[in-house]
């Protein structure tokens, strides 16, 4: 795994090697990161990272957010509980030499934002009903700020939930990447 794109172009982050489903670790294959930036960036709606704050819902090795930082987004914020995760996640700021905040915390039980975030990255251990669970508890406690964007990576395609707007969809192999956007 590496960064695709921006100011760390090229960087090899720490290796997940095919992931660790003991610890619910599925990396996100850098084609399927590649396409999501380009949907991000050179979508019909201009550039959503540049200048973002972002939200990265079960980070697990924080490949998504890092990405996005080295994109230009202003501000990263990691959150995922397990433990394999906070390791790789530790590796790879390090590698970046980077400021992001990490939030050892359970993705679907969110404490109260202390600023909301315009894009939000949702990658769930597939087929568990925990995107909706996440998402939900972002929208209650105020994660989320009003037109923000959010990826969310599932097995199967996912529809808006009430409140927001689908964007876009797409299948990448056995990953469907639904791109929404919070109405509020």
């Amino acid at each position: 795994m590496r960064i695709i794109g921006g100011r760390w172009r090229g960087l090899t982050l720490a290796d997940v090697g095919s992931g660790d489903p003991k610890a619910h670790l599925r990396p996100t294959s850098d084609r399927v990161r590649e396409a999501i930036f380009n949907l991000l960036i050179n979508g019909r709606h201009g550039d959503l990272v540049a200048g973002a704050t972002v939200l990265d819902l079960f980070a697990g090795s924080g490949a998504l957010g890092l990405e996005a930082l080295s994109r230009r987004a202003s501000a990263v914020t990691l959150v995922d509980d397990g433990r394999a995760a906070l390791l790789l996640i530790a590796q790879n700021i390090a590698k970046m030499r980077a400021q992001v905040q990490v939030l050892p915390r359970d993705a679907t039980k969110l404490p109260p934002a202390t600023t909301p975030f315009s894009l939000i990255f949702l990658d769930p251990p597939y087929g568990k009903g925990l995107g909706q669970a996440a998402l939900s508890s972002a929208q209650a406690q105020g994660w989320i700020a009003p037109q923000a964007t959010v990826v969310w990576e599932e097995a199967s395609a996912q529809t808006a939930p009430p409140g927001f707007a689908l964007l876009d969809q797409r299948r990448y192999g056995d990953t469907w990447v639904t791109l929404l956007e919070w109405l509020a």
